[in-house]
């Protein structure tokens, strides 16, 4: 099973951003934020006592509202609770118990999650602020004094989490597996491209509760290897406004994409690149996550011999940030090119997690500054001294050079097709961070 999950949930301004900060920084710097529309949930990764877990912030959940911004941060602390292996109700010592708290308490009681009630803003030490006991009334059991601020009580808190963790779930079985996550626009065929996967094959291992409320995880073993898909399923047009269908699409292919290590960018063959596909392929790219381009439903596309050379160009042309992902076109309906998909999933893994040596990488620059030389400003001339990599997945790269101003984005692009053209690096984006001497690596 994957890891647990535990949500910081509550009324806006009560401390949960304060809390999860305390809790993911001091055990471990943030690995990572989520990408989407909106700020309002943070993922982070975190231990407590040898467990291992995915911590979640999300927005203030407002019970009755009109306000459209406040009423989609309640559902994405919904999903969130939903998704939850614990559930972190936070409440505010400062303004007691509220009609809202008493609310969102009744929501969580509903859910049938495990909860832990947590009473922030107690600062100061020695003495227990009676009114902490007021909190009883919400029928959710003890209530953990902690000060988010100073970080008091947070053990305790953490401690009632991990009691309510499953004994079962293994992260290194996890590990074995390549996650890959099915993202697109609604009805495009992720379901369908799951279910001819697991159904030609029928080597399920088990199927898991997934992150997101309407996705299921499932594992999958063949031959080629190892695998976790992530269908983001049930992405049903909304009957409100089609800003909403924009909103809730993007916001469960931003779940999948958090968790995963490839991403299928599923694209309707009949229909082209949409605006909202370049959308939802733009989270997986600024995730840095390694892409697969996939073109469903070929089968119902009129043919002749240059369709496909005709259409690749006009994905590439759409899809101009990710020109690195390939493309494949399938049928998830007859099953053309699925087993293809595999061979693509574990080349794309693998050039993500490329290393190549601080030696060979300076050899790279060195022939590439005498192909074309560096910038020149106002007759100062860029000098790039070295060039080193310091992180994977995606592959990210460090140049130091005497001025990062003079190190044009044109240059740039120019210095990541030569290490493209070196090292290959298909299917997954690079990360160039430009230093100036005597800047530290990391």
């Amino acid at each position: 099973m994957a890891k647990p999950i535990v949500a910081i949930v509550g009324r806006p301004n009560v401390g949960k951003s304060l809390l999860f900060n305390k809790l993911v920084g001091q055990r471990l710097s943030i690995v990572e934020d989520t990408p989407g529309v909106t700020r309002d949930r943070i993922y982070g990764e975190t231990d407590w006592n040898g467990h291992h877990f995915t911590l979640v912030d999300t927005g203030g959940i407002e019970p009755n509202t009109d306000n459209e911004i406040l009423s989609f941060m309640r559902e994405q602390a919904q999903i969130a609770i939903d998704n939850a292996t614990v559930i972190i109700f936070l409440c505010d010592i400062k303004t007691g118990v509220t009609a809202s708290d008493q609310e969102v308490a009744n929501m969580l009681l509903r859910s049938g999650k495990p909860i832990v009630l947590g009473v922030n803003k107690m600062d100061s030490t020695g003495h227990l602020n009676p009114d902490i006991y007021e909190f009883y009334n919400l029928g959710l059991g003890d209530p953990i004094a902690v000060s988010a601020v100073h970080g008091h009580g947070t053990g305790d808190l953490l401690d009632a989490c991990v009691q309510y963790f499953p004994a079962n779930y293994d992260e290194e079985e996890d590990s074995d597996y390549i996650k890959v996550a099915l993202i697109g626009k609604p009805n495009v065929g992720k379901s369908s491209l799951t279910n001819r996967i697991l159904g030609e094959e029928r080597m399920i291992v088990s199927n898991v509760a997934g992150t997101t409320r309407d996705a299921i995880d499932s594992k999958f073993q063949n031959s080629k290897g190892k695998y976790i898909f992530i269908d983001t399923a049930g992405m049903r047009k909304k009957s409100k406004v089609e800003e909403n269908v924009e909103k809730y699409s993007v916001l469960r292919a931003t779940m999948a994409i958090e968790r995963s290590d490839v991403c299928l960018i599923m694209i309707d063959a009949q229909e082209g690149v949409t605006e909202q596909d370049t959308k939802v392929a733009g989270l997986a790219h600024n995730a840095g996550k390694a892409c697969i381009i996939v073109v469903n439903k070929w089968d119902a596309v009129d043919k002749d011999g240059k369709t496909m050379d005709a259409y690749r160009e006009k994905v590439r042309h759409d899809l101009a940030y990710m020109t690195y992902a390939p493309i494949v076109f399938i049928s998830a309906l007859t099953g053309q090119r699925v087993d293809r998909l595999f061979e693509l999933i574990n080349y794309v893994n693998d050039q993500a997690a490329v290393r190549i040596t601080t030696g060979m990488l300076n050899n790279v620059l060195s022939d590439a500054q005498t192909r074309v030389q560096p910038p020149t400003d106002k007759g100062r001339r860029l000098k790039i001294y070295y060039m080193t990599q310091v992180g994977i997945k995606p592959p990210h790269f460090v140049c130091f050079c005497n001025d990062s101003r003079l190190f044009h984005y044109s240059y740039q692009r120019y210095i990541e097709n030569q290490l493209r053209s070196v090292f290959g690096l298909e299917g997954t984006p690079i990360v160039l961070s430009i230093r100036e001497k005597g800047d530290k690596e990391d």
